[in-house]
């Protein structure tokens, strides 16, 4: 990067899973307090705050801090992505120094959370919920049943993605699901709408995780023991926020312009990549991934990840936490997959990558309506 370098200097996640003892604030409030202790900071320290849904000034109030700068950016579960990539400009531009990106979700309980309603005005208002496409799992089956056709993959080569990551949440207790699957228990599992099976679907939990951003210089001062983690590039894209209205259905224009612009900034090609987050609220998501973002070609997702190359000791490590199918999903994923890399950068996983010097966390908003990327590294740009 040309401009002065930014470090994750703290990171934390609350506890998760059922917490309905917990409002989102609550959590929000858990996850900074945490974050601010790895970093051996106070709060007193922060200048500078992002949330999603919920008004940056609220959350900045109920933790008692008066930022000198705010985001309030919502584009879905890819925000605190965005966030971070903004958090970096403001601190550059010296607008503030140190910035907590908040992430806290009621997403099982429902406690404290926004109501879920599509606004009648709205595009998708007017033109998917009257008919219908109201929930996840049928807004992403219409891409998903081109992407197949189109690219040859079949439901096995989707059961698959959930069986590589189940390799790596196996065992995991903050895992909700944490056994090893089959791609025949994946694919006998009940229906929910064709072709995602139950064991394709993501968890529901609740929970919450926070980072503290500042400068390279000033987080190498800080007294806490830990490893600062360097923003290498970040980018950020959108689509349509139509699923039916998609530049292509079978590949997403986000993914690919979002991790564009990171690979362009960091200086760095696929092959420096050692480590890999894709969000995946739905198996098939790694699969676009992984070929949107130059891994593979295309078609070739499905057989990549069935000969085994992104389970434990393959060439391309992928959702090292199982990801939000089997690790958790409050509803907006892209805060733990930012942390799981943060833990492997560190050496601090569940189930560690050998030798990781640099990851790459690929987040989405919506229904690939928005993307962004981050590429972080445990060595000083």
């Amino acid at each position: 990067m040309s401009r002065a370098p930014i470090a994750i200097a703290g990171a934390a996640e609350t506890e998760l899973g059922a917490l309905p003892q917990l409002s989102e604030m609550d959590l929000r409030l858990d996850a900074a307090q945490r974050a601010l202790a790895d970093a051996g900071l106070a709060m007193a320290d922060v200048d500078g705050i992002t949330s999603a849904v919920d008004s940056p000034i609220d959350v900045a109030h109920y933790l008692g801090v008066t930022p000198r700068w705010y985001d309030g950016t919502s584009v879905g579960g890819c925000s605190f992505l965005v966030h971070v990539r903004h958090a970096a400009a403001a601190i550059q531009a010296g607008l503030c120094s140190t910035v907590l990106v908040l992430h806290g979700q009621s997403g099982r309980s429902r406690v404290g959370a926004s109501p879920r309603t599509v606004a009648p005005q709205s595009m998708k208002g007017q033109f998917e919920t009257p008919y219908g496409v109201l929930a996840p799992p049928t807004l992403f089956t219409l891409p998903v049943m081109r992407y197949l056709k189109d690219s040859g993959h079949t439901e096995r080569d989707l059961a698959e993605a959930v069986v590589a990551q189940s390799h790596w949440a196996e065992g995991n207790p903050r895992a909700s699901r944490g056994r090893r699957l089959t791609a025949d228990e994946v694919l006998a599992s009940p229906m929910i709408a064709y072709p995602f099976r139950k064991l394709m679907c993501c968890v529901v939990t609740d929970g919450g995780g926070a980072l503290v951003l500042t400068s390279a210089e000033r987080a190498r001062d800080l007294r806490n023991a830990r490893r600062p983690v360097y923003l290498l590039g970040a980018g950020e894209a959108c689509d349509s926020p139509l699923v039916s209205q998609m530049h292509d259905m079978a590949s997403s224009k986000a993914f690919r312009l979002s991790s564009r612009d990171a690979f362009a900034e960091s200086g760095l090609k696929q092959a420096d990549i050692d480590h890999l987050m894709i969000y995946d609220a739905f198996a098939h998501l790694p699969l676009y991934g992984l070929e949107d973002l130059g891994f593979v070609g295309r078609g070739e997702a499905g057989a990549f990840i069935a000969e085994g190359h992104t389970r434990p000791g393959g060439r391309l490590p992928l959702n090292t936490s199982g990801g939000g199918i089997l690790y958790t999903h409050t509803g907006m994923y892209g805060m733990f997959a930012i942390l799981e890399a943060v833990r492997q950068l560190r050496g601090e996983a569940f189930r560690q990558v050998d030798g990781v010097r640099t990851s790459l966390v690929q987040g989405v908003g919506g229904y690939f309506i928005a993307a962004a990327t981050l590429i972080l590294s445990n060595q000083q740009p």
